[in-house]
């Protein structure tokens, strides 16, 4: 099999598409009897960051437009013009898009990865005109496509409902959290991530964005409720790039941090390199997730997999992915995320009983069964071709 994947966000391996089309690749590659594998990428793209070379078996095709476009035009033309072209050019048997964008034509031969339907379920995601005339295009071509794959059931609900596609065409296959993510015991290593971030020796984690839907104002609060000694004992740790601007879509922290006083209680350790994330995560007391929707929530796996307990928001797929290994609650009730927070710092049992779950719910979720759940999309597609 020649399977073309979209590569449009394979230099941006901080997002979540990024990193997903990255874990694809690394996954297609170690199979015995893996598909020929054609990335195909936007040669006038713009990195953020260096361009990672393929450490994989893949053969690279960089595209552009023919003239002069703007960056969200470029973008349209890549995914609905020069990608099903050149696929067609190449041979390519099945082309997969992994990540909301599938082209309208060649859909008889397009798998797309739906991991969200953001922008069609929360108001303030929806965007300018142009935004939604393109969330309209690439529903369109999610109709069309011979097979849609996504993060969870409750995914997979809202695709149903929203894109009124066939059953049959929907299949779940869940992430994984990467190897690298494990318990780290190591005191010297968590020291050092612990001088190279100023953290305290106890402390709740945070990681993950800042846009409105993650909640982070309920957060704050419900650490402005907390016991005042418990709060200075093990204060909150927020890890990520904060906003440049305080707006009502990109909340600032910082001012809901002194608006309630918690400037003692609350440390800003800001962007956290991916080779420290495992022991940032190892190191805390609890992680806090409190996000409005999530299409999977693969950060509360990542910490499940490294031995830290997990409070998790009731919405969305989180209750699915966290299953037993969580504690959860009602993202809207500042009460009831202060009172879990509060019983788990004064009950050290019950903290590692739930990290205890965490890891075995963590085991159920992998790499490979990622891969063979894929693989079968792709066969199946190409024996109804």
């Amino acid at each position: 099999m020649r399977l073309g994947i979209n590569g449009f966000f394979w230099n941006l391996t901080t997002t979540g598409s990024g990193q997903y089309t990255h874990q694809l690749l690394r996954g297609l590659s170690k199979l015995s009897d893996r598909p020929r594998c054609l990335l195909f990428r936007p040669r006038n793209s713009e990195p953020r960051s260096p361009t990672p070379q393929p450490t994989v078996d893949v053969e690279e095709h960089l595209l552009r437009p023919p003239f002069p476009l703007t960056r969200d035009l470029s973008k349209v033309w890549f995914e609905q013009i020069s990608l099903p072209r050149a696929c067609r050019n190449e041979g390519v048997d099945l082309i997969h898009v992994p990540y909301f964008a599938p082209p309208l034509m060649g859909g008889d031969k397009t798998v797309v990865t739906i991991h969200d339907l953001i922008p069609l379920i929360l108001p303030a995601y929806r965007g300018s005109a142009l935004v939604r005339a393109y969330t309209k295009l690439v529903s369109a071509g999610a109709r069309r496509a011979a097979a849609i794959v996504t993060d969870s059931r409750s995914s997979r609900e809202d695709i149903l409902r929203l894109l009124r596609v066939d059953p049959a065409r929907v299949r779940v296959v869940y992430l994984a959290a990467e190897d690298r993510f494990k318990p780290v015991r190591d005191p010297r290593q968590l020291q050092r991530v612990r001088q190279k971030y100023g953290l305290p020796e106890e402390y709740v984690l945070y990681l993950g964005g800042f846009d409105q839907r993650k909640n982070l104002s309920t957060l704050l609060a419900a650490y402005a409720a907390l016991d005042a000694d418990l709060s200075r004992e093990a204060p909150l740790v927020i890890a990520g790039q904060l906003p440049a601007q305080d707006s009502d879509f990109f909340p600032d922290p910082r001012r809901m941090v002194q608006r309630w006083n918690l400037q003692d209680k609350v440390f800003f350790i800001g962007w956290v390199a991916e080779e420290d994330k495992p022991t940032l995560y190892s190191g805390a007391a609890l992680f806090v997730f409190p996000s409005l929707y999530e299409g999977f929530g693969l950060t509360i796996l990542e910490a499940m997999s490294c031995g830290t307990a997990v409070v998790a928001s009731s919405s969305s797929s989180l209750p699915e992915i966290a299953g037993e290994a969580a504690l959860l609650f009602d993202p809207y009730q500042t009460e009831e995320l202060a009172e879990a927070v509060s019983s788990l710092l004064r009950n050290e049992t019950r903290r590692e009983e739930l990290a205890t779950r965490g890891l075995e719910r963590a085991r159920l979720f992998s790499l490979e069964k990622m891969i063979s759940q894929t693989m079968q999309v792709y066969e199946s597609v190409m024996m109804s071709a």
